[in-house]
């Protein structure tokens, strides 16, 4: 039978493991912990910068989109008068000459005449003249 008795060594070992793992804590475990927790701590303001940068951006999107609409609601607006404008001068314009077209048609009427009537006396007395040398032609002597 053997029997085991422990020696020094083993709690030498035990001592040496423990001051290690204390050692390790100090200058390894402790300082990982640490810069562990200041990563994580920065990704959530990190995180929450995002948030409020977002929340943002969709404000000023909502915003933008509002004052788009209002926009294209005014130019609309303006347009329909523009149109309306358009229209209603176009149609001052349309009966003014109407107006005016009676009036035109009068005057170039009473020209009409008035040179019917001037070619007229004109060919009146033409004829007249010409008929006197027609007729002194034929006859070979003069007509009175």
């Amino acid at each position: 039978m053997v029997s085991v008795i422990p020696d020094v060594t083993i709690f030498i070992q035990m001592i040496t493991f423990l001051a290690l793992i204390y050692i390790l804590n100090i200058l390894l475990y402790k300082p990982i912990l640490a810069i562990i927790e200041r990563r994580k701590k920065k990704l959530e303001e990190l995180e929450n910068e995002i948030k409020l940068f977002n929340e943002s951006v969709d404000k000023r999107a909502a915003e933008y989109e509002e004052k788009l609409k209002l926009a294209k609601a005014n130019a609309s607006e303006l347009k329909k008068e523009i149109i309306k404008e358009g229209a209603d001068q176009a149609k001052k314009t349309i009966d003014a000459v109407r107006n005016e077209i009676p009036l035109l048609m009068q005057e170039f009427q009473q020209k009409m005449d008035k040179e019917i009537q001037t070619a007229r006396q004109t060919l009146d007395s033409q004829s007249r003249k010409l008929s006197l040398e027609i007729a002194q032609k034929v006859m070979g002597r003069a007509v009175q």
